[in-house]
């Protein structure tokens, strides 16, 4: 189970991080963060299983950080960490599907007691909804059925265009979240295919609604609905992201994934789907090593053929600012002028490497440079290269190298690299 940390506190990470016992526990720590607001995309890149947040933080509080895990990705176990009795927060906690609610000061024992209780009842739930998606996909003839049914004449060019507002009219009557403000489609293809449009359906179950499924001949298209373009962006990013992860988990292969075009009108969705088909069809006809990929563009926005050129000004801006220890994936789609969910999409992409990877990487060959090259002590270097927490410098550095910063430079001090 992969696990995220976000508190604000150096001293709160730095405990978590150092005193409890990774190694000889089934979690891995993936990232961490001072605030929600650094956390979100971090957490979108590294896509963990289980999120570890306090509640009191500056910039994004852990409750709207809840809220946004809540209806992004609600498959996320979340453990709230809090130094504050109080019930309402714990009130508003158990409102956001909060599995765990803990009173600082903690210890590894009983944040050891809460990852189990929480990896317990992930596990639980994904057999269970795996079990139920099967059984209903052999049983059931009723409204699951129609509901898929409808969701995919809306992928037919003959109906999709005339028919779209009735067929969303006849969606809302059973219970789905449409119509709505924004649209956009997932095209995932994979193989076996059965097994894995029972994945996609459990998926589809455990998100409420984020998207609604409809299986296809090799996979499963997926519309997803929501009041803002961006809202729909982040929901299909998140949606996407984690039904590769749950494909992969069961033994999935030939996996590839679109994501076609945001749009406002009902009309425009099959336009959407043709555009996601064909970001997936590219991908099957791609050769190299990464198998998965996704696509996106925004309504109106430019097609892809300029996604190079951009990545490249954006690892330029990155390669100037990487020192500053607040530069975030948002800065730099900004910088670009990208939205943060595409930005994250097209760099993963265009580089092989998520920006988080990318931007450890500076810092990391940085501080390489610093200690073959200088005598500075290693939390100078730190700060040099952008992080603030010098413990958290050394913990990143040995996990990516096998060495401490002072072994490495006793190892590799005035040579070459």
């Amino acid at each position: 189970m992969k696990v995220f940390l976000v508190d604000d506190e150096i001293v709160v990470r730095e405990g978590i991080r150092e005193s409890f016992p990774w190694e000889d526990t089934p979690y891995v720590l993936v990232g961490e963060a001072p605030d929600g607001e650094m956390a979100l995309p971090m957490i979108r890149d590294t896509n963990p299983d289980i999120l570890i947040t306090d509640i009191k933080m500056p910039f994004m509080d852990g409750i709207e950080l809840c809220k946004i895990m809540h209806q992004q990705m609600p498959w996320v176990g979340i453990i709230v960490l809090s130094g504050y009795d109080e019930f309402e927060y714990a009130r508003q906690c158990i409102q956001l599907g909060v599995r765990e609610y803990m009173l600082k000061p903690i210890n590894a024992d009983a944040l050891k007691e809460a990852l189990d209780k929480v990896s317990a009842q992930l596990t639980a739930e994904r057999n269970t909804a795996l079990h139920a998606a099967n059984l209903k996909a052999r049983m059931e003839s009723g409204g699951k059925l129609v509901k898929e049914k409808l969701v995919g004449s809306l992928f037919n060019s003959e109906a999709a265009e005339k028919d779209a507002k009735n067929v969303l009219m006849q969606l809302s009557t059973m219970g789905c979240p449409v119509p709505a403000s924004y649209y956009t489609v997932i095209d995932a293809a994979f193989a076996p295919v059965e097994e894995g449009q029972a994945v996609a359906d459990a998926l589809s179950e455990s998100s409420g609604d984020v998207a609604l499924p409809s299986p296809g001949r090799v996979g499963t298209r997926f519309l997803v609905p929501g009041e803002s373009g961006e809202d729909v962006e982040e929901r299909a990013y998140a949606f996407a992201t984690t039904l590769v992860r749950e494909l992969e988990r069961v033994g999935g292969s030939e996996i590839r994934v679109g994501i076609g075009e945001i749009v406002d009108k009902p009309e425009e969705i099959f336009q959407s789907f043709k555009t996601a088909r064909h970001i997936r069809h590219l991908l099957a006809e791609r050769t190299d090593e990464k198998a998965i990929i996704l696509g996106t563009r925004e309504m109106g926005g430019p097609a892809d053929e300029k996604a190079p050129a951009v990545i490249s000004e954006a690892k330029l801006y990155m390669s100037l600012h990487f020192s500053d220890p607040n530069l975030m994936l948002q800065d730099v789609a900004k910088a670009v002028s990208m939205s943060s969910s595409r930005f994250s999409t097209v760099f993963s992409q265009q580089n092989g490497q998520t920006f988080t990877e990318y931007l450890m990487y500076l810092r990391l060959t940085r501080a390489k440079e610093l200690l073959r090259t200088t005598a500075e002590r290693s939390s100078q270097i730190a700060r040099e290269v952008g992080y603030n927490d010098a413990h958290y410098f050394s913990y990143i550095f040995k996990k990516n190298t096998g060495m401490t910063p002072s072994e490495y430079r006793g190892q590799y001090q005035n040579q070459p690299e």
